[in-house]
């Protein structure tokens, strides 16, 4: 009896190693598969020249070769606004150009954070073409108490009277801040108040501000990072405000039927008179 129970014994034994051999044996195969399957794709993916700025590049600074340097990226992850070498910033112009926006060290030089050659870093270096920039004149309560910033976008309400009425209309959704005074970085993170904000705007958005701010005033709402949502046509007036409803016209009474009678003495007077 002894006997028959190691017999079992053994042969379990025997199975499972058997199992365990195999299931590690499978499990080495899939590692090695998926080894050489990651191996094959990085042999196969392309890398590229991208030229990323060698320390921090602040706004204003102008850009020289000892600022920038190159380094190699996944071809699929590089943007079309990045530069493959150095000739492609500074090419032949001796003329300089100029940082928009602050460049941390090791990020790839983009078009849009840097001026063209000759420019200036300022207003005109932010607009492009068929754009104008148009100053609106602010305070505390229209310019958002001071939090606004170049770079941050705002819709434009007008308040004045309109056929005889008090209304506020949204006039112009989603404008670009581009300059706060007479300052255009938009890394600048200090609130200040500003006395004037420029936007940038098409001609005819230009025509509707210079006409809206010269019949009443002007109010700046600051839209959240990324918002594009579209309002849309909106106008409050002052029943609006209060949630006054007008009452509905009340219906002139219907005319009254008036008859006459003739009363009649004899047959030398007679007398007519009207009667409900």
């Amino acid at each position: 009896m002894r006997l028959v129970f190691l017999l079992f014994l053994v042969a379990g034994l025997g199975l499972a190693g058997f199992a365990v051999l195999a299931a590690k044996q499978r499990f080495d195969s899939y590692e090695e598969a998926l080894a050489r399957s990651q191996q094959a794709e990085q042999q196969q993916q392309q890398y590229v020249p991208v030229v990323v700025a060698r320390r921090q590049l602040a706004y204003g600074a102008t850009l020289t070769p000892d600022m920038v340097g190159i380094l190699n990226f996944p071809q699929q992850a590089v943007n079309e606004d990045w530069f493959s070498s150095r000739e492609e910033i500074f090419g032949e112009s001796s003329e300089p150009r100029q940082v928009l926006r602050v460049i941390e060290r090791g990020e790839p030089i983009m078009s849009m954070k840097i001026t063209g050659f000759g420019q200036q870093a300022g207003m005109a270096a932010r607009l492009g073409e068929g754009f104008r920039a148009f100053t609106i004149r602010v305070d505390v309560a229209s310019g958002v108490s001071g939090f606004l910033k170049p770079s941050d976008r705002v819709d434009v309400f007008w308040s004045g009277r309109f056929r005889g009425e008090a209304v506020t209309r949204l006039i112009i959704e989603n404008l670009e801040l581009i300059a706060i005074d007479q300052i255009s970085d938009s890394d600048r993170n200090r609130p200040m108040v500003a006395r004037t904000i420029t936007v940038k705007v098409t001609p005819e958005q230009a025509a509707t501000l210079a006409q809206a701010q010269s019949s009443g005033a002007l109010s700046l709402s600051l839209r959240g990072l990324g918002d594009e949502t579209v309002t849309g046509d909106l106008e409050i007036n002052l029943d609006d405000v209060v949630g006054y409803v007008a009452p509905e016209p009340v219906a002139a009474p219907a005319p009254v039927e008036r008859r006459t009678v003739t009363i009649r003495r004899g047959t030398e007077s007679s007398d007519t008179i009207t009667v409900d």
